[in-house]
């Protein structure tokens, strides 16, 4: 899924490295910190609709779980790589201790391309997913979630596949599921308003009115989707959607110099959060297209960038596109900006709201999620926004505050009160 110049492991692991020596972590500690606990790799064999038989390779990553479960989700794409999903593990675990919420860090991915698997085939594979990992994960163990390629559909049929194996009821062993059969109300916008939420801090720290801000959006799946949404909910205006089309492969953005209609553009979205272009043209909208290494949406002339696709975007070759008036980047997507532009950022005074922040609120609704289906009780979807606004927030002026007090770039700060809290857990345990 990413470039070979840029392996997103070892650019966690960069990341990592660096705050590790920032903070003096022993050499015990940090060698401890930097590696997944856990690495499983396994083909599910599955028999296809022509009756052939097709062997999908998979995995499931452990980073680390001295803080609780471990949680993450599930990646259906057909470029995953064993390096994608460790370096999600280990952002999963910053996220879930920078949010305090008491889970470690996970990620699985299957290699596959779902768009081109009837619903047959979709179920085989997610049940045959639960088969071989039936004994590593579980409620108290690992919890599953979906992510990129995969739906609320997907997590019904693994929890059922979970429950005919143990023979009961265990609904918080994943989460993201449909409303009724164990999900939570406000979990399918919770990423995507998550960045928003973080986004309006910022922009009060900037003094800056958001109903005078315009915004380009890469990726418009759940997060984009939803992220824009509340963007121009709150009086924003979005310029420029860009995303990949799964039949022809390409990758479209649509502009609109004063404000697409997100509402319409959702509404011709397939599942999989592509549009065909003759809905942008019909829309009246201009329409750009390239490959999958696309810039446009990164060109555009607006006060915000909100990448909420795939990772290594903001790259030392893809930087010097970023127009001047750009004031703020916020991370939807999971590593989208790779380490060396970091610098880049800071010198061209542009505020960063990080990843393992930004797009947190997922993992906060999943978490949610879990302790209603264990107790059994669920909230109304006010209640869980507003829990989910307050956690995000809090988190971001914890993170703001630190990079003020000890002159931190944002990410800096993050990850200083992420390991920070890891390490102590697992010093506590007595594991290093």
């Amino acid at each position: 899924m990413t470039e070979s110049k840029y392996n997103p492991f070892e650019n966690a692991q960069k990341q990592f490295d660096n705050m590790a020596e920032y903070l003096g972590l022993e050499d015990g500690m940090k060698n401890f910190l930097r590696e997944p606990m856990k690495e499983i790799h396994f083909n599910i064999p599955i028999k296809m609709d022509n009756g052939s038989i097709k062997i999908f390779k998979a995995f499931r990553v452990k980073h680390n779980d001295a803080r609780g479960p471990a949680k993450g989700g599930l990646r259906f794409h057909n470029e995953e790589t064993i390096d994608d999903v460790k370096a999600l593990s280990m952002w999963m675990t910053w996220k879930c201790a920078l949010l305090n919420l008491p889970l470690g860090g996970s990620k699985g991915g299957i290699v596959c391309d779902p768009s081109a698997l009837s619903l047959n085939e979709q179920e085989k594979l997610c049940r045959g997913f639960i088969r071989q990992l039936y004994s590593q994960i579980g409620p108290n163990s690992d919890v599953p979630a979906p992510d990129m390629g995969s739906n609320a559909q997907h997590m019904l049929w693994m929890l059922d596949e979970y429950e005919t194996i143990a023979g009961g009821r265990y609904p918080g062993m994943i989460t993201a599921k449909p409303v009724g059969m164990g999900g939570s109300l406000g979990r399918t916008e919770a990423t995507g308003y998550g960045v928003i939420y973080t986004l309006e801090e910022m922009l009060k720290i900037k003094n800056i009115d958001i109903t005078k801000t315009t915004a380009s959006v890469q990726g418009f799946g759940l997060v984009g989707e939803y992220a824009a949404r509340k963007y121009v909910e709150m009086g924003g205006k979005v310029i420029a959607v860009n995303c990949f089309h799964n039949a022809d492969k390409k990758v479209y953005t649509f502009i609109d110099k004063d404000g697409l209609d997100i509402q319409k553009l959702a509404s011709v979205k397939n599942s999989f959060g592509s549009i065909d272009k003759n809905k942008g043209i019909e829309f009246g909208y201009e329409v750009l297209e390239g490959d999958s290494k696309c810039t446009k949406w990164l060109e555009q002339q607006v006060d915000i960038l909100i990448p909420c696709a795939l990772p290594n975007q903001i790259t030392l070759d893809t930087f010097p596109l970023i127009k001047d008036s750009v004031k703020i980047i916020c991370e939807g997507a999971n590593g989208p900006t790779t380490p060396d532009c970091d610098e880049l950022i800071k010198n061209r005074g542009i505020s960063m709201i990080p990843d393992f922040l930004c797009n947190a609120g997922g993992v906060t609704c999943s978490y949610f999620e879990q302790v209603q289906s264990n107790m059994n009780y669920f909230w109304d979807k006010e209640e869980v926004l507003i829990k989910l606004e307050y956690a995000m927030k809090t988190a971001f002026r914890a993170v703001y505050d630190l990079s003020l007090d000890k002159g931190l770039y944002m990410r800096d700060a993050a990850y200083v009160i992420a390991i920070q809290r890891v390490a102590e857990a697992v010093k506590l345990r007595g594991w290093v």
